[in-house]
């Protein structure tokens, strides 16, 4: 049984791009498809796509690397938990790396990263953490 599905999909994520896998597939929900579309929106990833199997729907996410092989995630780590939540105003958010990083929030307006937050005043539950 799987107690927390984000953390499912960044260690996918994760250790595809450790083995440097052209995708990766994962199971699909509405917050799941939320953090692809803001890896897609940051750059982290190429695309990503629904999947139709059984016994359910699959996300197809299309990792992205530098034109040498280089890692574009070098790190991903999930930050609230399902034994310890999160939360964040916009004010409190500070850039990961100096910008080259992001956090990725979930807000009453969706999955949006800090960038995002920032410019519409927004805070939420803090998910995770790329660079």
């Amino acid at each position: 049984m799987m107690t927390d599905p984000i953390a499912d999909m960044l260690t996918r994520i994760r250790n595809a791009v450790r083995v440097e896998r052209p995708h990766v597939d994962i199971p699909l929900s509405k917050v799941k498809r939320g953090l692809a579309e803001v890896l897609k929106r940051e750059g982290y990833i190429w695309d990503w796509e629904e999947m139709a199997a059984q016994p359910s729907s699959q996300l197809r996410v299309h990792l992205k690397y530098g034109p040498n092989g280089e890692l574009v995630i070098r790190r991903i780590r999930r930050i609230s938990k399902p034994g310890r939540r999160v939360y964040c105003g916009y004010e409190k958010l500070k850039p990961v790396l100096g910008g080259l990083g992001i956090f990725i929030l979930s807000t009453s307006r969706g999955v949006i990263s800090d960038r995002e937050a920032r410019q519409r005043k927004l805070g939420g539950e803090v998910l995770c953490e790329i660079w």
